[in-house]
């Protein structure tokens, strides 16, 4: 897809981002993405950020995938999942304000660290729907802010995840009756290698009617 590069602010840091636009849809519904953990060599280009994307993509959403604070090119520097909510935030904020989205409809996706920030900004984030987390780290208190989020949700893990395990993700799915859709992938681990399209078809299915 034709993605370009983009620049919007975080509390006065520059982050640096790529976003696509569908050219034939009146009014795009906004899609967010946000990568794993920066301090493992997580980015915008990560292959399962890529894999969300194409999902979007198939659903005819406009999408901005961007480096949290302190990656690639965006200032700043980590800082331990509290100001990459905010990223997160702002990002919505930034693909909400363009022209040709629909209101108060974004979607906020993310993987592994991604995820979890997406959860954590969601909450504080009227314009976002529907959160997609992708191999959610739930093992410490995670599925406590996935049950505390009240939104649309979407969770795509894999069956041999340890940090994210199924057995988590079936009480989080109790929890959730009516507002969460699930989608295990067998055979792969945290970091899905030879599963990526498992990943996008999985996202395409539950994300469309999300």
């Amino acid at each position: 897809m034709n993605e370009e590069p983009v620049i919007f602010r975080s509390e006065g840091l520059k982050l640096e981002g790529l976003l696509y636009q569908p050219r034939d849809v009146a009014e795009a519904r906004g899609a967010v993405v946000c990568h794993p953990h920066p301090l493992y060599g997580g980015s915008m280009l990560d292959v399962i950020v890529e894999a969300i994307l194409k999902a979007m993509w198939a659903i005819d959403c406009a999408t901005l995938r961007f480096n949290f604070r302190g990656v690639g090119n965006s200032q700043g520097e980590y800082d331990e999942g509290r100001g990459e909510a905010r990223d997160a935030e702002a990002a919505v904020k930034y693909i909400a304000g363009l022209r040709g989205m629909q209101r108060g409809k974004v979607i906020l996706a993310g993987y592994s660290f991604g995820a979890m920030a997406a959860v954590n900004a969601a909450a504080h984030t009227p314009e976002v729907t529907t959160v997609v987390a992708v191999a959610p780290p739930i093992l410490a208190d995670g599925v406590g802010q996935l049950v505390a989020l009240k939104k649309r949700l979407v969770v795509v893990a894999g069956e041999e995840d340890r940090y994210c395990p199924p057995a988590q993700l079936e009480v989080l799915r109790n929890a959730l009756i009516g507002l969460i859709r699930l989608k295990i992938i067998p055979g792969a681990d945290h970091f899905f290698a030879g599963h990526e399209e498992q990943v996008t078809a999985a996202l395409i299915d539950t994300v469309h009617s999300a």
